[in-house]
């Protein structure tokens, strides 16, 4: 199977591994991106055995729209039974970077809110050690200087992503030569710097569940302890 072929598998496993648990009043958060978007083309095949979604970024709300899913405001909803979204990193602790598309701040609020975050990702993400992937970072235009010179001070190469405006009117930093060994603690790091609205790293909040697409078909992974 070609990448195109794999995020479909995954995008189908994540719908099948929902299903059972789907009630007529069930709301779903849904990601961002390439993957995401596979699995909101096979969701619409079910819509009919739930309420509706959670979308964490405009682009993911109007794809629900377009396939007849109801999208409602997080401030509408009580929690989430499951949030599905790629990456584009995971280790086997199931933390993630997560971001390449811009949505990480309302994709971080959306996995927050949900009992159960399932990531699904081909076997590329898997890496031993994060950070390959830049990391991106969510800042506060007048800000982004000032954070740059922090990250510089924590020993990343911060690059402004040049034309991208976020879907709350924010910048990107992408921060190149990071080598992650405490995802936990780096996350809490950067997030405490004044004028980040949040960073990509997906590990206070994990992953809990891994649909793995490969060749071999879709494996499911649990964290590592």
């Amino acid at each position: 199977m070609n990448q195109d072929q794999l995020k479909q598998a995954v995008g189908q496993a994540a719908a099948d591994y929902i299903q059972p648990h789907l009630e007529e009043d069930s709301i779903i958060g849904v990601g961002t991106g390439s993957t995401a978007n596979c699995f909101i083309d096979a969701l619409a095949k079910i819509k009919h055995l739930f309420d509706g979604a959670v979308a964490s970024s405009e682009a993911t709300a109007q794809r629900l729209k377009d396939h007849g899913i109801p999208v409602y405001d997080l401030n509408s909803v009580g929690s989430l039974e499951f949030y599905i979204d790629g990456a584009d990193e995971i280790n086997d602790h199931l933390q993630a970077i997560k971001g390449g598309g811009a949505a990480l701040t309302r994709e971080k609020i959306v996995a927050a809110c949900s009992k159960e975050f399932v990531c699904i990702a081909d076997d590329s993400k898997l890496v031993p050690i994060l950070g390959t992937f830049p990391l991106p970072v969510e800042v506060i235009p007048m800000a982004r200087s000032y954070v740059a010179r922090e990250l510089v001070a924590l020993g990343g190469d911060p690059v402004y992503r040049q034309g991208v405006t976020t879907d709350n009117g924010n910048v990107i930093l992408d921060v190149h030569n990071l080598n992650i060994q405490s995802a936990t603690a780096l996350e809490e790091r950067i997030n405490a710097i004044v004028g980040v609205v949040t960073n990509g790293l997906f590990a206070c909040r994990p992953a809990d569940v891994f649909l793995m697409g490969t060749q071999e078909g879709v494996k499911t992974l649990k964290a590592k302890d």
